[in-house]
């Protein structure tokens, strides 16, 4: 059978070209949805960038689709609910632009540190003022890189060829994976501290949004340089132009910005901050890489093999999925909350499974969790087909372990034990009335059904009145408490206090929490 394949998008002529060595290809670009709508039944493969949306009706009218490619990383365009119910493979290129990103980074740096664009524009406009433009070297200059996931770890290794100090903070990655970098991994404060130039190479997410904001910046030195290849939204840009400008910080270079496109941005107006407009990916050789890896993948699924960077989880076995889909997400809330709760660096992962649940094929489970565990930080998502290559590709080690012996009517169970190099964080979770329940944090019991909004934990002495001043805190802070709970294994002893709420407390507030009297620690996990 010859399989036909639709470019909706342009993409690099290498990439159709592959495509063409297996399956009959015919680009048709700029089509309207409807369009595309009264034409995509007769394709078992659709190709698109970021331009055409993949709509539940586009994905309806594909009566033969086999698969979507997505020629780049982002999959926002693509409605993968529809396709997973129809059982299309969704798959991208998330590591095709990887190099580029890193090598704009570098670029980036070479210019703060030379002042190559001011010096540009200065000789432009007949100028000769070699003494403004004395610059630094990156010799022995020590480089913060926050995150040190697939770009950053390409950065690291470019600035060891600079003979650069390199220091990290990335808590989801395994000191071995860093040594083998090159990289010390440090806590931020201390890598805000010490560092000559700071990278960001994190995702954003709730958690990441206005990471590097004005507190952070008073922690650094007056001769750092920050760099954002990322995410716009990860620096704070209103508080790194006032630091630039009241002279705190030596100068920053921003690709990327909170609202995009961005050709008034006020950082512009400033001339020691070097601006770009979103080129960490702009480059032919990327293109290139972007169009051949996805076309490699789109005619693997076409051939019926697994793809390594499909965005989809394939639907499991009815019979399976009757017994394992009210644990889905399950996982995935004992792995995000046991990452948001381990503090320290990262060191190995286990997965328990009890009761019943241990009977069955539990890959889909792992891959929850496993999505749960790296929310915060992976490049794309995670799913039961790519589970194991993104835990691998950032060194971590996961061990899985089952029990059956409970099953005798006792519910199922999902802890999920993250070891850190300071101690191990456990969660469990089961089921309860279809939902979602926390039975145990770190062996305390909470019983605990959790929805949208956050947690609070406090760990403090059980002892009379300490409810109610929390309680009267949270008043005072407009804070609405939807549910708590208290676990403790005796009276008038160590007891972990839940509180459900609505808002987000601030870090003040959460730090007002913790001076309370009998309070020793106050942790805010998102939900």
């Amino acid at each position: 059978m010859t399989y036909r394949v639709l470019v909706a998008d342009p993409i690099a002529q290498d990439g159709i070209d592959r495509l063409a060595t297996e399956a009959e290809v015919e680009v048709r670009t700029g089509l309207s949805p409807e369009e595309l709508r009264a034409i995509v039944g007769a394709y078992e493969a659709l190709v698109v960038r970021s331009e055409t949306k993949v709509t539940a009706d586009i994905i309806d009218a594909g009566r033969r689709l086999l698969v979507i490619g997505r020629a780049g990383v982002g999959v926002d365009n693509i409605d993968l609910h529809a396709a997973t119910q129809r059982g299309i493979v969704v798959v991208n290129a998330p590591t095709g632009n990887t190099v580029s990103a890193a090598e704009h980074t570098i670029g980036l740096m070479l210019a703060l540190a030379r002042h190559i664009p001011q010096a540009d524009a200065s000789l432009r406009r007949g100028e000769w003022k070699r003494s403004k433009f004395i610059g630094v070297e990156l010799r022995g200059k020590t480089l913060g890189i926050i995150g040190l996931g697939q770009v950053g770890s390409e950065v690291a290794r470019r600035a060891r060829g600079l003979e650069m100090r390199l220091l990290a903070h990335d808590p989801f990655v395994p000191e071995e994976r860093a040594r083998a970098l090159g990289v010390e991994l440090v806590e931020l404060p201390r890598l805000l501290a010490e560092s000559d130039f700071i990278t960001v190479h994190t995702t954003l997410t709730p958690g990441t949004r206005g990471l590097i904001g004005a507190r952070e910046i008073a922690l650094m030195k007056p001769t750092v340089r920050l760099i954002n290849t990322a995410r716009g939204g990860i620096i704070d840009e209103q508080a790194l132009l006032e630091a630039v400008r009241a002279g705190r910080i030596a100068g920053a270079a921003v690709d990327v910005f909170s609202k995009e496109p961005a050709p008034d941005t006020p950082l512009a107006k400033e001339e020691r901050i070097i601006v770009t407009p979103h080129l960490g990916a702009s480059t032919a050789e990327a293109q290139e890489r972007v169009a051949l890896d996805v076309a490699e993948q789109v005619l693997a699924v076409l051939r019926g093999e697994p793809a390594p960077y499909a965005v989809n989880a394939p639907l499991v076995a009815p019979e399976t999925l009757t017994v394992l889909q009210p644990y889905i997400a399950v996982a995935e809330l004992v792995g995000s909350l046991a990452t948001q709760l381990s503090e320290g660096q990262l060191r190995d992962v286990t997965i328990e499974y009890t009761g019943s649940l241990a009977l069955h094929d539990t890959t889909v489970l792992r891959a929850s969790a496993i999505r749960g565990l790296l929310k915060p930080v992976a490049e794309g998502n995670v799913t039961i087909v790519n589970a194991n290559l993104v835990a691998e590709q950032r060194g971590l080690h996961i061990v899985e372990r089952k029990d059956p012996s409970g099953d005798d009517g006792e519910p199922s169970h999902i802890t999920v034990r993250v070891r850190t190099r300071a101690g191990e964080t456990a969660v469990t979770g089961g089921v309860e009335h279809g939902q979602p329940h926390i039975v145990a944090l770190n062996g305390l019991r909470v019983d605990l059904t959790p929805s949208a909004g956050y947690l609070l934990l406090c760990d403090n002495m059980d002892r009379p009145g300490m409810i109610g001043a929390v309680g009267t805190k949270m008043g005072q802070f407009d804070i609405n408490i939807s549910a708590m709970k208290v676990g403790r294994r005796e009276p008038r002893g160590r007891a972990l206090m839940v509180l459900e709420l609505d808002e987000e407390p601030t870090p003040e507030q959460i730090r007002e929490i913790e001076a309370i009297p009998g309070i020793e620690r106050a942790r805010l996990v998102r939900l």
